[in-house]
């Protein structure tokens, strides 16, 4: 049996590996860069299961933390220069 998800894992892993410190995205950000646009749940799906990526990196679209996890994101995003205020970040564009 093939595992169908495996190529959308390597995809979004890569993105997710290639994210520096300070770095924020988006999970439609991370989605569209791995090739699979519209598939911003399945991002959140993958960094829920997968360990060894920096899921901290990534927020919601309109800039908010991971729901149940805000302080250990908001620590995180902060020791890497990432101002959070009430709760939200704004995504870096280049």
């Amino acid at each position: 049996m093939t595992d169908e998800r495996l190529p959308f894992d390597a995809a979004v892993a890569a993105v997710l590996l290639a994210l520096e410190p300070g770095d924020v995205v988006t999970y439609g950000e991370v989605a569209a860069e791995a090739g699979y646009p519209g598939a911003a749940r399945a991002v959140g799906t993958f960094l829920g299961r997968s360990e060894g990526y920096p899921w901290w990196r990534v927020i919601n679209r309109a800039g908010r933390l991971v729901p149940g996890h805000e302080v250990e994101h908001e620590r995180r995003l902060r020791a890497e220069g990432v101002a959070v205020v009430n709760g939200r970040v704004r995504p870096n564009h280049d």
